[in-house]
Formats: C-alpha cells, sequence, structure tokens
C-alpha cells in the first residue's frame, strides 16, 4: 500500500477520534446510559447495536454489489429478489426441520442459481444487463411466495444458529452476541473474496470486466468469468438475506426493497472513504460504508428534527429522500475535491 493510503487512514482514524472526544465529553451521562449512550447520544445502545448488526448483514449485500458493478461491471438488479430468496429459503428450511447452517448453505446455493439465470439471460441470449436482471428479479417475487408458501413466514421459537451462542454466558446482551458472530462470518468472507480476487483466477475474473476484448484476446472465457461472477455476487446477497432471516426471526417477500440502493451506497461511500487500489482495502471499505449507512439511516428514524440556523422537521417518508441524499453527497464531495485540486 502506498504512503498516501497510510495518512489518509490515519487522517480519518484522527478526525473519527476527535469527534468522539467531543461528543463524549460534552455529554453529560443520564443513569443506566452506559459509555455507548454518551459516544451515540442520539441512539440508545440498543438502536445502536441493531444498527451496526443490520449494517454488517447489509456487508454481504456490499461485496455482492462491489463484485458485480465494479469488477464485472454488470449492472445488476437481482439483488432486489436474492435478498429475500436468501431469506425466504432459509426460513422455509429451518421451520421443516433443516439445521440452521444447512440452510444458510441452501440459500447461498439458491441465490447463486439466481445469479447465474440472468448471467445466461445475458451472456448467451443477449438480452441487456438491467432487463434480464429485472425478468429474474420480478420473476423471483413469485418463487418467494412459493418457497415460504406465503408472503412471510415466522422464525419465532425456532432454532437459528445464534441459538447455541446465545446460550453462552459470554457477558454480551443479545444484540452484542449477534454483532459478534455477525462479524466474524462478514471478516472471513471478506478476506476469502479479497483472496479469490487476488489470485490467478480472481486477477482473470477482473481482465473480463475491465477490458472483456483484451481479455478474450488472453485466453480468457469471458462468459465463464460472467458466469461465475454473478452467480458469487447474489450468493453473497442471499447469505446477506438468510442472515436477516435468522436475526430478525422471520422473512418477508418485501425485504429486498431497496436493497440495490443500500448495496450501492454502501460501496460509493466505502470508496469515498477509503481510496485504495488494494482489494482488501475496498472491501474494507465497502464493510464501513454499510455500517456508516446504516448508523445514518437509523438516526434519521429517531430524529424529529434536525437545526442548523433553521429546523427541517423529519417524517418516515423522507427516509428514500433522505437515502437519495447520502449516496448523492458520497458522489459529489471527492468530485468537489477533486475540482479544487485535492486526491
Amino acid at each position: 500500500m502506498r504512503g498516501s493510503s497510510f495518512r489518509r487512514i490515519a487522517i480519518g482514524v484522527v478526525v473519527i477520534a476527535v469527534i468522539i472526544a467531543v461528543i463524549y465529553g460534552s455529554s453529560a451521562p443520564a443513569p443506566g446510559e452506559g459509555f455507548f449512550g454518551r459516544l451515540w447520544p442520539i441512539l440508545n445502545e440498543f438502536a445502536l447495536w441493531t444498527a451496526v448488526q443490520l449494517g454488517l448483514i447489509y456487508g454481504f449485500v456490499a461485496l455482492g454489489v462491489y463484485l458485480s458493478f465494479r469488477v464485472l461491471d454488470f449492472p445488476d438488479l437481482t439483488v432486489d429478489g436474492s435478498f429475500p430468496l436468501g431469506a425466504a429459503v432459509t426460513a422455509a428450511l429451518i421451520v421443516a426441520g433443516v439445521n440452521p447452517w444447512l440452510a444458510l448453505l441452501a440459500s447461498i446455493a439458491a441465490g447463486g442459481v439466481a445469479g447465474l439465470i440472468t448471467a445466461v439471460l445475458s451472456v448467451r441470449f443477449r438480452i441487456l444487463h438491467l432487463l434480464a436482471s429485472i425478468l429474474t428479479m420480478y420473476a423471483l417475487f413469485s418463487i418467494n411466495i412459493r418457497v415460504m408458501g406465503s408472503s412471510n413466514l415466522s422464525l419465532a421459537r425456532q432454532e437459528t444458529i445464534l441459538t447455541p451462542i446465545s446460550a453462552l454466558d459470554l457477558g454480551l446482551t443479545a444484540a452484542q452476541t449477534r454483532v459478534v458472530v455477525i462479524g466474524l462470518l462478514l471478516v472471513l468472507t471478506a478476506a476469502a473474496l479479497a483472496w479469490l480476487l487476488t489470485s490467478s483466477f480472481g486477477l482473470a475474473l477482473r481482465a473480463a470486466g475491465a477490458n472483456p476484448r483484451m481479455a478474450r484476446a488472453q485466453g480468457i472465457s469471458t462468459s465463464r468469468s460472467t458466469y461465475f461472477g454473478m452467480a458469487l455476487s447474489n450468493g453473497l446477497v442471499a447469505l446477506g438475506g438468510s442472515l436477516f432471516a435468522q436475526t430478525q426471526l422471520f422473512a418477508d417477500v418485501t425485504v429486498g426493497s431497496g436493497t440495490i440502493v443500500i448495496g450501492l451506497a454502501s460501496v460509493i461511500i466505502g470508496e469515498s472513504l477509503l481510496r485504495s487500489r488494494s482489494i482488501w482495502i475496498t472491501l474494507a471499505g465497502c464493510v464501513l460504508g454499510s455500517v456508516i449507512y446504516r448508523l445514518v439511516y437509523q438516526w434519521a428514524l429517531t430524529k424529529d428534527e434536525i437545526c442548523l440556523g433553521f429546523c427541517l422537521e423529519f417524517r418516515p417518508s423522507d427516509l428514500n429522500l433522505i437515502a437519495a441524499t447520502i449516496i448523492a453527497l458520497a458522489l459529489i464531495l471527492p468530485r468537489l475535491g477533486a475540482g479544487r485540486g485535492f486526491r
């Protein structure tokens, strides 16, 4: 990694530390508030851990979206269907008495098949990327209902991958335990993906997305690369859906609405914060962007209004506007800095 990357990370850490110090030092602790209540005074401790948990779950979505959009250069809307597909397959299998870990693997396979179908429609039958993914996403809505037998399915009182761990006395709350387990799975997944993309096969995969004509000239099968990459991308998204169902204890056909927006926002925010040629740093930025997005989203849910000289009242209907503003700012601010001669 170049020295400039170290400097950017160091500056970011210093800025975050200063903000934390100001917030922590200027807020008086309320009775029973705890450290995190002072660290993030807008959110209570439960809301904070819940936002981090969802941010880590959608971190799998961010990794999948990065693989399809950035590595393969394949605009893919299938994720809006493969996320609830992962949740639906997991919920249906767990209710049927299947081991939660096997249900998790089955959801990954189901997501991979969905991504493969989109790739076949686009590559083999030459249907436009976006149209092929829209067709698959549209079909998955009905398939998800078929899998669950209804539009939603509850996992209350069912055993999940977190049940044995929650039974252990680790001195953590249920929300903190979920964050630790999901965080470990996310770290292992991101490390495996980074290793894959830096291997010879991964370099061929990246070449197929960056310059297909040159890749074919070097003997790389761009069709097979697209098939594999799209299957892996949607498998990662379905993995996030499976973890969502097992932590929230339900699956619903509507949980995938806006998944592509969340994934894109996470990737854009991560790339804006951690600009690097290193795949490891880039994937870490995607995960960080997902967590930041969920924290801001949770703040928007909690905050009634914001006053900066004048007051703006927040309503639940404003959440899509806030999400679009976050993404727009993440895209605009780096360009403004570049216009002034900064990198």
